[in-house]
């Protein structure tokens, strides 16, 4: 199944060219070459910048590339599989202006738009040493000026982008007492300020993984901001900042998938070529399950991913609880792929320059942060707590967006535009994804009921749906709560999420199925191949007795193996990528006719 998401990321995926090759401008070499000397990869992104990256940060209506949060999530799927710190450090200029998107007027649209366009970077500053992710505690003060402005004073901390940014997105305290409507987000241009008098950035400060991101701070002094600065209403900065990080926490999914796709092939590409006790790793029975169990926890990340890409357009009113479960599920779900990964490995997932030159290492030291910004775990569960009162009530009622729902699992359908006034805070007729899952089921169960193939997979999907009920139940216990909220509270919002991630799986699976059993990765969707253990992975983590099941997986390896040997990207998807398989053979670029050009070289020169 061809689809252009995926379509365009490949095209971004051939324009880089072999990451094996040392000479290329975005390889695996010489991002290990800035991680050792701690510096930020601007020849890198000056490469992106010409392939028109910064485009896709833009909405359409501001003259951007930005169609849909699908596209956008796979085209940074793909630079983040090659280095995090590039995507972290090149895809924080989305994050900084995404308040404005979500509420800013004509005008700032438009300059900030301009600036973005010409390669300017943008920041988000939020946190503050003291607070961290407590926002209604900051301190940064912006007091009148006496004539509409503002004079901001304080300090941001560990702030990416920071110093190399121009312009911050800035929540700052507007009404001395603050609260909940006394913040307001300025929009700060440091080009209009005096350097060492208005503000000084603060000094990078040294990180374990993405070395050479530009995490430091900036500190306000008295500094002048002009009342146009500031973005919506004045005291909507706090609901502001919540709504823009429901879209911001959907694409860190990207960083999540690109990072598990890379530890993969690495480990895939380790147990193929080694050999223990007379035998290659791949055929050893313990390393083969490793192997599968980490590619279905791949993909169940890349199935919810898609699904939740697709619900910022088709039922944005959800995407409280949508962008939660998946903030918190995709990076955990790397983390538990490259923990199992690194188990295969053994000591070379720590050592540099024995295989892969290293690179697991760092794809482990990078992703570590991807759980922590846009709101943490526990943040993200928080969040789920608050929404239980709706949440259970929309299962017992059947509500929510169904018809969202399924728009996002159908792939073939368009996705109309965003509209950013539909974002809530919280989802007040439950989760329309959820509300699919008896559906799903039943039509697994239809398609099972000719084909033995399928027995499998249904059952994993009926004992998903049984135990989401009992979740469901016990939810009920908590929905009054609002704060102290017990680790009982946390563990049931966890189970929550990963029983809309299986309701997510099966309904992109039930309404796609028959489209994707055709090209490239039909064999992962006939018979549920892909399906079956990643449905059996998540009973596993919800720690059911059905689930561990082994005839699940042989099938998934045979398909892994199978991408790897012909250059392709392990996922649901049809993606050639530019490494060669393991023929030895590199696969040529085909061009797809669109208007970018090759990175280095100005846009459009390659069609010409």
């Amino acid at each position: 199944m061809d689809h252009p998401p995926y379509r365009l990321a490949q095209e971004l995926e051939l324009l880089l060219g072999d990451p094996e090759d040392p000479g290329g401008v975005f390889s695996h070499a010489r991002c290990l070459e800035l991680d050792e000397s701690e510096e930020f990869p601007a020849d890198i992104c000056r490469a992106l910048e010409e392939w028109g990256l910064q485009e896709f940060y833009i909405p359409v209506e501001h003259g951007g590339r930005l169609t849909d949060y699908e596209t956008v999530m796979q085209v940074m799927r793909v630079v983040a599989r090659r280095d995090l710190t590039v995507a972290i450090g090149h895809g924080k200029t989305y994050l900084g202006g995404v308040c404005v998107w979500v509420c800013g007027d004509t005008g700032q649209a438009r300059r900030l738009a301009a600036d973005i366009r010409a390669g300017v970077p943008v920041s988000l500053a939020l946190t503050e040493r003291a607070h961290g992710s407590d926002l209604l505690a900051g301190d940064v003060l912006g007091e009148p000026d006496g004539s509409g402005g503002w004079r901001l004073t304080g300090e941001k901390w560990l702030i990416n982008n920071a110093t190399r940014g121009s312009v911050l997105s800035v929540l700052t305290r507007t009404a001395a007492d603050g609260g909940p409507r006394g913040f307001t987000v300025l929009l700060v241009d440091k080009r209009t300020l005096t350097a060492g008098d208005d503000y000084r950035c603060l000094d990078k400060i040294r990180t374990h993984g993405i070395r050479g991101a530009d995490i430091s701070g900036i500190a306000f002094d008295d500094a002048p901001v002009a009342a146009d600065a500031a973005v919506g209403p004045e005291g909507g900065g706090v609901e502001t900042v919540l709504k823009a990080l429901q879209l911001t926490r959907t694409m860190c999914a990207s960083l999540s998938l690109g990072a598990a796709d890379h530890a993969l092939r690495i480990a895939l590409d380790f147990a193929e070529r080694r050999e223990l006790y007379g035998r290659r790793l791949v055929d050893l029975p313990q390393a083969r399950h490793a192997l599968a169990c980490a590619a279905a926890d791949a993909l169940a990340g890349e199935a919810l991913a898609t699904v939740a890409a697709r619900s910022v357009h088709t039922a944005t009113d959800e995407l409280s609880v949508t962008a939660a479960v998946t903030k918190y599920l995709v990076p955990s779900g790397t983390e538990a792929v490259i923990g199992e990964l690194t188990r295969l490995l053994g000591a070379r997932a720590f050592l540099k320059d024995v295989h892969a030159r290293g690179m697991f290492q760092k794809v482990d030291r990078d992703h570590r942060i991807v759980g922590l910004f846009d709101g943490n775990t526990l943040v993200n569960l928080n969040s789920l707590v608050n929404q239980f009162r709706s949440l259970v009530r929309g299962w017992q009622r059947r509500t929510g967006d169904t018809a969202g729902a399924r728009a996002a699992f159908e792939l073939s359908g368009p996705l109309p535009r965003l509209d950013p006034g539909r974002l809530s805070l919280v989802a007040r007729r439950g989760s329309g994804i959820m509300a699919t899952l008896p559906e799903s089921v039943e039509a697994l169960r239809a398609e099972a009921a000719g084909r033995p193939e399928l027995k499998g997979a249904l059952g994993a999907a009926e004992r998903l749906l049984a135990v989401t009920d009992m979740v469901h139940r016990t939810m009920e216990e908590y929905r009054t709560v609002v704060s102290d909220v017990p680790p009982a509270a946390f563990e049931a919002a966890r189970r929550y999420s990963l029983c809309l991630a299986g309701a997510a799986c099966l309904g992109l699976w039930a309404h796609n199925h028959r489209a994707g059993s055709a090209g490239r990765t039909a064999g992962l969707w006939q018979d549920g191949v892909w399906l079956w253990p990643v449905l059996d992975r998540l009973l596993v983590r919800l720690g059911e007795p059905g689930g561990g099941e082994p005839d699940a997986y042989p099938r998934l390896l045979e398909q892994l193996r199978a991408a790897g040997a012909a250059g392709e990207l392990f996922s649901l998807l049809p993606l050639r990528l530019a490494t060669a398989g393991r023929d030895g053979r590199p696969y040529e670029h085909t061009d797809t006719g669109t208007p970018h050009g090759t990175p280095g070289h100005p846009r459009g020169r390659h069609a010409e």
